[in-house]
Order: C-alpha cells, then sequence, then structure tokens
C-alpha cells in the first residue's frame, strides 16, 4: 500500500539532477512494483502495453481517457517512485486536454507526454502518422499547462513530437515544433522517432531544456550513458518487459497445451532460487497479515494464521 505523494516534485528534483532518469515500461501495478524494486527511481506506464493487455487492441488510439487513468490511479498508487504516463493526444482538442491532464493529475501520476498526432493516432514507431498544425498542437501544449499551473505546478508536463515519423517530415521540423511546445509551456520536449544519434545530439543541442527519448522501434538502442553525453535526460524503454513477458507466458502455456506433466514441477524448481520465489511476500501477504493482527478481532485475525497452500 504505497503513495504517490509528493512524486511530481521528486521528478523535477531527478530532472535538476546530474544523472539521466531511465524509465522501463509497464502496464500494470504488477510491473510498476517490480521496476521499483530491481532498483529503478521512475516508472512509465505505456500506451502501447496497455492498449494490448488491456483491452486487446493495438496501439492505434483505441484505448480512452478513461481506460489510460484507470491504469495509471493504480499503478501510481503501487509504487512510492515517480510514474510518467502516455496520454496519446490528450483525447481531443484543447479543450478536452484540459480535462485529460486534470484526470491525469488525480490519478496520482507525476507526468504524462502528450503528443502531435491527428486522432486517431499510431504507435509512434509504425508507418502512415500524420500530425496536426504546429499552431493548434501548441495550443494543447498552453491548455494543459495553465491546468498544470493551477493544480499541481510540480506535475511534469512532457510534449511528444512526432514530426520526425511523418511522410517527408524533416528533423528541422521536429526541432521546430519543440521549440515552439517549449515555449507553449512544457517541461519536457519528448521528439519521437530519431535516426540516429547525431540527430538525437542536434535535437538536445537546439531544444533546450529537458528531452524524453525513447529507445525502441526505429531509435537506436543506445546506452544509458551515451544518451546522457548526447543530452537526454529521460530515457524510457516501453515494451521490453512485456515481450519478455508475453513470450514466457506463450511457452508456458503452449506446454501446458501440450500435457506437459513435468511442467508444473520444473516450475516450481526453477522458482526456489528465483528473486520472486516468495511470491506471496512479493505481492504484499505479510503486510496484509500485520495490518489484520493490528486491526482485526483476535478471534477473526486468528483464521489467517499457517502456512498459505497455494504455491505458484
Amino acid at each position: 500500500m504505497s503513495s504517490s505523494r509528493g512524486a511530481a516534485r521528486r521528478l523535477r528534483e531527478q530532472l535538476a539532477g546530474d544523472q539521466i532518469i531511465v524509465a522501463p515500461g509497464c502496464y500494470n501495478a504488477m510491473g510498476a512494483r517490480m521496476i521499483e524494486r530491481t532498483g529503478f527511481s521512475t516508472v512509465y506506464i505505456s500506451g502501447y502495453g496497455v492498449s494490448v493487455n488491456h483491452i486487446g487492441q493495438p496501439d492505434v488510439g483505441l484505448a480512452t481517457l478513461s481506460e489510460m487513468t484507470d491504469v495509471a490511479s493504480k499503478v501510481a498508487s503501487s509504487v512510492k517512485v515517480p510514474v510518467i504516463c502516455d496520454a496519446d493526444t490528450g483525447y481531443g482538442n484543447a479543450i478536452n486536454v484540459m480535462r485529460t491532464v486534470e484526470e491525469f493529475i488525480k490519478s496520482g501520476v507525476s507526468a504524462i507526454h502528450l503528443e502531435d498526432q491527428v486522432a486517431p493516432k499510431r504507435c509512434g514507431h509504425v508507418a502512415g502518422k500524420q500530425v496536426i498544425a504546429m499552431d493548434e498542437a501548441a495550443g494543447k501544449i498552453r491548455a494543459a499547462a495553465r491546468v498544470r499551473d493551477e493544480m499541481d505546478p510540480d506535475f511534469v508536463l512532457i510534449a511528444r513530437c512526432d514530426a520526425r515519423g511523418v511522410a517527408g517530415g524533416s528533423l528541422e521540423d521536429a526541432i521546430t515544433r519543440c521549440q515552439a511546445y517549449r515555449d507553449a509551456g512544457a517541461d519536457v520536449c519528448f521528439p519521437e522517432g530519431l535516426l540516429s544519434a547525431d540527430e538525437i545530439a542536434q535535437v538536445c543541442d537546439a531544444v533546450g531544456g529537458a528531452v524524453l527519448y525513447n529507445r525502441t522501434g526505429v531509435s537506436p538502442n543506445l546506452h544509458a550513458d551515451v544518451l546522457q553525453k548526447l543530452g537526454v535526460d529521460i530515457v524510457i524503454n516501453p515494451g521490453g518487459a512485456m515481450r519478455a513477458a508475453a513470450n514466457a507466458m506463450w511457452d508456458y502455456y503452449a506446454a501446458f497445451a501440450d500435457e506437459d506433466n513435468g511442467l508444473e514441477e520444473r516450475l516450481k524448481t526453477a522458482n526456489q532460487s528465483h528473486p520472486l520465489a516468495d511470491f506471496h511476500g512479493f505481492v504484499g501477504f505479510p503486510e496484509i497479515r500485520e495490518l489484520e493482527e493490528l486491526f482485526l478481532p483476535e478471534e477473526e485475525a486468528d483464521k489467517y494464521d499457517g502456512a498459505v497452500g497455494f504455491q505458484p
């Protein structure tokens, strides 16, 4: 039972520090807790991950505001570290964006990124993207900044620019848009779809202020130390853990479908030496047991004494 109180301020403190922020991606509270427990200072909620895992649809703008904030609130309440969340296009025009920012602030996340794609949007690393006019996009950022300033000035507003990935989109287009979004009130710029280390360095030099980099898809998979030297302040890796989990689940279900009677025994043996061997402990049963002893009547709390039979 964690609390995200003050997390937005901690994210701003991280941005003001000397170290690049590395934020692995997740799509639920369990993934967020694993990110925190393995030592990362920041969690990222992937819109792609939420769309694929919560509604079973590709990342083409089908996930709604309420679906995203539902996941966001559960993730933010499960960890103490700051959480950055994908907010797609803001789910409408500038007026819609104002409510979007309000709802995400209420959810407890520390930051969101808003992109300049047309609606319905597409994953930033697939073909067919289009962007809205720069003035319209800047207006959406101004509207978002107004709500941020009124509700929680610590909340971090990230402006994502998809201009580099559209047909004919140039690096100069992306830089110009990022500069406009910065002027409109964005705290961080997120140039999506950059193609080389040189492009990353050019954007960081030209835009000024904090830059977020998405280490996936068409963009080079550079080490965090290299990215920091290029000028990047935040690096996200949205889908790596999702792919690893999906592969592991597929392998398990495929073996189970073959009625492999030795499967569960092999898993049990493998789990004994794994950091998650005590799965009940990781998900919080001991803490719940302590609270039961504190607050339940003695005869009620005694019902829960003894070993737990479930063996994952």
